[in-house]
């Protein structure tokens, strides 16, 4: 029985990955997969290549991308810390790779891929994951000039610069905000003032408007948006369709594969607008299901992010805050362009739309934070541990405890005074 409890203990110091995450992470997976199926039969179909293409082609890259979340999950934080500056130097290397003619690809006019042979990727995706394993790098390093020094804050902010201008030149400006806003989140999360904050985002704000306002496409987007019924046969025709897939869904939509708008009505049905989809078949109740499964991941990576600070894991709580911030973010995005609450941007909703580098790195980015909940477990039960050990075993006073009664004097207690009587 002693040995038993014995490793019971020892086991429970090893720690633990959080089942939260881990169910969260798996049911929107299978989730996925499934109106990935729904929506991209009658598109692989247009396309010759096979009911079930899009689903094989996405559960091969969710599989790939398991197997590597799974890989990491062993994998521990100190060794990802040690070569997250080496990283960011990759990910820097492959956004400029995209430019090398014969590697990088072009598809509708952008430049965001490179060619790997018998796939294409999308350097943006691991990108993501770099700059949040450098950041909380630097976090943990530089603590105190982030908290006090604005020059402290200066540093992650000129990274998360050079990293958006190199995204804005593809073109990609979906991306290069998720990234600016999830530095600043995670540079806030650490302690840095926001008057910092503000000074450095403030020169920044005539930019983003300039970028916005500078192409066509872009002005049309953002008129589109703001009167998608102005001209729903045009610029407006993708939002449209979007909106009327939802309303069609109603309460508890039109049941399973029974969309009409997937039918070639609604372009990237299976990818950036699959949540259209799932309000057609699945109506208010789907959309909510899949709101909520989003607001259990974040909202419990957001959670253990805090008590990883508050257990000295300071690394696995910034890289819990960078990670649920960048999946929480994008799939805000993701929904508020199907709503027609945002702009139409090339975002996909991890680990729901169809995709290769995004479903394969969002798995990646998966295991990297259940590793971050297991560190934090761990810190959290070393520290349980500990306090038992150290807490002194209570003593009773010697000098005010009850002393037995001599022979003579031993008897009944009378209930009613609460004397003893000896009775010989």
């Amino acid at each position: 029985m002693t040995d038993w409890f014995a490793q019971s203990q020892a086991q429970r110091r090893r720690g633990r990955y959080d089942p939260w995450l881990l169910a969260a992470a798996i049911a929107l997976a299978a989730f996925g997969a499934v109106m990935v199926a729904s929506s991209s039969i009658a598109v692989a179909d247009g396309q010759h290549k096979g009911d079930f293409y899009y689903l094989t082609r996405h559960l091969m890259f969710l599989g790939l991308g398991g197997a590597i979340g799974f890989a990491l999950m062993k994998v521990e934080l100190r060794l990802m810390e040690k070569y997250a500056f080496g990283a960011m130097l990759l990910g820097l290397a492959l956004l400029l790779a995209v430019f090398v003619p014969h590697f990088g690809m072009r598809i509708n006019g952008a430049r965001r891929w490179i060619n790997l042979g018998v796939i294409g990727f999308q350097p943006v995706e691991a990108v993501k994951l770099a700059l949040v394993l450098y950041l909380a790098s630097y976090l943990v390093r530089h603590r105190e000039g982030v908290e006090r020094k604005f020059f402290g804050v200066l540093k992650p902010m000129g990274v998360a610069a050079l990293t958006a201008g190199l995204l804005l030149v593809q073109p990609d400006f979906g991306s290069a905000a998720l990234i600016a806003t999830v530095t600043v989140g995670m540079v806030w999360l650490a302690g840095a003032r926001m008057r910092y904050l503000m000074i450095l985002g403030a020169p920044l704000v005539p930019v983003a408007i300039y970028l916005a306002l500078s192409t066509d496409y872009r002005v049309k987007r953002l008129t589109s948006f703001l009167d998608p019924w102005k001209d729903p046969f045009n610029d407006g025709f993708q939002l449209t369709q979007a909106l009327i897939a939802v309303g069609r869904g109603e309460w508890f939509g039109v049941g399973l594969g029974g969309s009409v708008q997937k039918l070639f009505y609604l372009p990237e049905a299976h990818t950036d607008f699959i949540l259209a989809v799932i309000g057609e078949e699945l109506g208010l109740a789907g959309i909510v299901f899949v709101l909520g499964l989003f607001a259990l991941l974040v909202g419990r990576g957001m959670v253990l992010g805090l008590r990883g600070v508050e257990v000295g894991q300071r690394f696995a709580g910034y890289v819990a805050f960078g990670i649920s911030l960048m999946i929480g973010l994008q799939a805000l995005v993701s929904v508020g362009v199907n709503l027609g609450v945002l702009p139409t941007k090339g975002l996909t909703l991890p680990l729901i739309s169809s995709g290769g580098s995004s479903v394969l790195m969002t798995c990646v980015m998966l295991g990297v934070l259940l590793r971050a909940s297991f560190e934090i477990h761990r810190a959290e039960d070393t520290r349980r541990m500990a306090t038992r050990v150290a807490a002194p075993t209570p003593r009773p006073d010697v000098a005010n405890a009850p002393q037995p009664l001599p022979a003579a004097a031993r008897g009944r207690i009378e209930p009613h005074i609460g004397q003893v009587h000896a009775y010989e």
